[in-house]
């Protein structure tokens, strides 16, 4: 596979504002391992995330607060190893952020330099303009992600849009505001109608990148499994599934057990051949 195939010079974050700057939209998936890397490479993708959706998508947990940040690590250099031309997000985990400040800029600095990430991204609350001075004063470009927070959904009917009225979009401008101020090189807006990602890229200077949050953000970013249609739960609402992997791979290992069963499988093609004994020497 030609990994590079889609992407002629790497992506980094100067690209990603001065395509804001010309108002051609960039496109982000998640990524947890290498071939899914690469896929997204050769597509296109101008960003990934080393998401903390893995837990609850591949860990199985009803939320993402368990996902090990040792784990993510390791994936996450798999993710670069598959997709070295593109522009890598470290998605901080609820035990990096938990643990106070320092601790989280313990764990940023391992997302650069163990994963080669690009940049981190964390969920923050009004309050956290702090840490996002001080992951950029450790030299850490940040990413603040606001609205919807699932690190604090527990359970997974909790999840709901935020800032649906008027007073609540003005709070969301504000905390944005705050964290540019502080430093951070994009806002990551989850689930919030257009009306307060419009307002939201009206009142900041850096990249948008939403997660259900309207066509007026810079970029967009989707779980790759709820696109392919891989996921064991239904997706959001602002989901576009775009294939139905699921069904074909469960087909596949469907046809695999009925050969298994039927005795079709090996067959003379799946084994390997005994070497011709050798001649007998002449006496």
């Amino acid at each position: 596979m030609n990994n590079t195939a889609s992407l002629a010079a790497r992506i980094d974050l100067a690209t990603l504002c001065r395509m804001k700057a010309e108002q051609r939209k960039f496109a982000m998936l998640t990524a947890y391992d290498y071939p899914t890397a690469a896929l997204a490479q050769a597509a296109g993708v101008h960003a990934l995330l080393i998401g903390d959706s893995m837990g609850t998508v591949l860990l199985g947990h009803p939320s993402t607060r368990s996902v090990p940040l040792a784990l993510m690590l390791t994936l996450g250099e798999a993710v670069r190893r598959g997709a070295p031309q593109v522009f890598l997000v470290g998605d901080m985990p609820y035990e990096a952020v938990a643990g106070g400040e320092q601790n989280a800029v313990t764990a940023a600095k391992r997302f650069r330099d163990e994963a080669g990430c690009d940049a981190v991204k964390f969920e923050a609350a009004p309050e956290d303009d702090r840490l996002v001075a001080r992951l950029t004063q450790a030299g850490i470009d940040t990413i603040a992600h606001l609205g919807l927070r699932p690190q604090q959904v527990t359970s997974p009917d909790g999840y709901r849009a935020q800032a649906r009225d008027a007073e609540s979009v003005e709070r969301l401008v504000a905390d944005a505001r705050r964290m540019v101020a502080a430093g951070a090189v994009m806002i990551l807006l989850e689930a919030v109608p257009a009306e307060a990602s419009q307002a939201v890229v009206a009142a900041v200077s850096v990249p948008v990148i939403g997660c259900g949050a309207g066509p007026a953000c810079d970029g967009h970013v989707l779980v790759t499994q709820d696109l392919l249609g891989l996921g064991t739960i239904r997706p959001p609402r602002f989901v576009p599934v775009l294939a139905q992997m699921g069904r074909i791979c469960e087909d596949a290992l469907r046809r695999y057990v009925e050969n298994i069963v039927k005795g079709t499988y090996p067959g003379p093609e799946h084994v390997y051949q005994m070497r011709a004994a050798p001649a007998d020497k002449p006496s």
